[in-house]
């Protein structure tokens, strides 16, 4: 798949994305004035949030595209990192404010009285369907495609799958039995999942942007590719640092002194594409070395 195409698979998953997000706040802004429910607050927060984060992502995701140039060499996959980090700060501030309600509700004099039950089970069951389509369709382009802020946010709505099915359980309880208190631990749950969510997202940004190295997974399938490649009697100085959704590879590869440039660099150049098979994420730079068993004697 070109570069093109993959692009514009991407965009197509972060248009419909902001498009569904945008379709649940609205629908879960009327659900919430008609029935009272903190756990459809926590859920009308929760798709607030991810409308930020998916306008975020599907920014970032054509600021990163952009090719790399004299004030940016390595690119601008960063871009990414930041939009995760401020999304992140948002979510838990959206999380200690219905944790705030939540608390405040139950520990009030009386028990919360909910209203419209019907209509805002309609309109969860609503956002249930259209958050399965949403992952379906991520899925799918996450998986031709490569992509991680896609991925990232595919997980993200499947987080999201669990509150709606909370409220709308909140929403049938108070219905059928006249329980009320039970909203109040949905939205305290629905908060929590927020939370650690947002501490997920948060801590990976904030690594990519301290440069961390890549996953050790990643690390050590590089280092496999490059032990065992035809013509390399050995590597060392293997670096890696993450970007967005970018894996930055420095590689420093032992050659025999004796062979051609011309051999030198295709045994450089295959190996080099048989990483970017593997990790077709990666930006990899390979640096020759003679090796110190293959110095030709004088």
């Amino acid at each position: 798949m070109s570069t093109a195409d993959s692009m514009k698979l991407n965009i197509s998953a972060g248009l419909a994305s902001v498009a569904i997000a945008s379709v649940m706040v609205g629908l879960k802004l009327w659900a919430y004035g008609t029935t009272g429910s903190l756990s459809v607050a926590a859920s009308l927060a929760d798709s607030a949030m991810d409308l930020m984060v998916s306008l975020g992502a599907m920014a970032a995701l054509i600021y990163a595209a952009k090719p790399a140039d004299e004030d940016h060499a390595f690119g601008h996959s960063s871009a990414e990192d930041l939009a995760a980090l401020g999304q992140a700060f948002f979510i838990l501030i959206s999380a200690g404010v219905i944790t705030w309600a939540s608390i405040a509700r139950l520990l009030g004099p009386s028990e919360a009285h909910l209203a419209g039950e019907g209509e805002g089970m309609l309109v969860m069951g609503v956002s249930v369907a259209l958050t399965v389509a949403l992952v379906w369709w991520q899925g799918r382009v996450a998986r031709r495609t490569g992509s991680r802020v896609v991925a990232a946010d595919r997980l993200h709505y499947m987080g999201d799958l669990l509150p709606n099915m909370g409220a709308i359980i909140s929403l049938w309880a108070s219905k059928s039995f006249g329980v009320g208190s039970i909203d109040s631990v949905v939205a305290l749950t629905a908060a929590a999942i927020m939370a650690v969510g947002a501490l997920r997202i948060g801590k990976g940004a904030f690594d990519a942007l301290m440069d961390r190295t890549a996953d050790a997974d990643i690390v050590a399938g590089i280092a496999a590719i490059a032990d065992k490649w035809p013509g390399v009697h050995g590597y060392h100085d293997l670096k890696t640092r993450m970007a967005g959704s970018r894996v930055f590879v420095n590689l420093h590869i032992e050659l025999d002194g004796a062979q051609s440039l011309y051999d030198a660099h295709a045994i450089g150049a295959g190996l080099r594409r048989a990483i970017l098979e593997a990790y077709p994420q990666a930006d990899v730079i390979i640096h020759k070395d003679v090796a110190e068993d293959a110095k030709p004697r004088f």
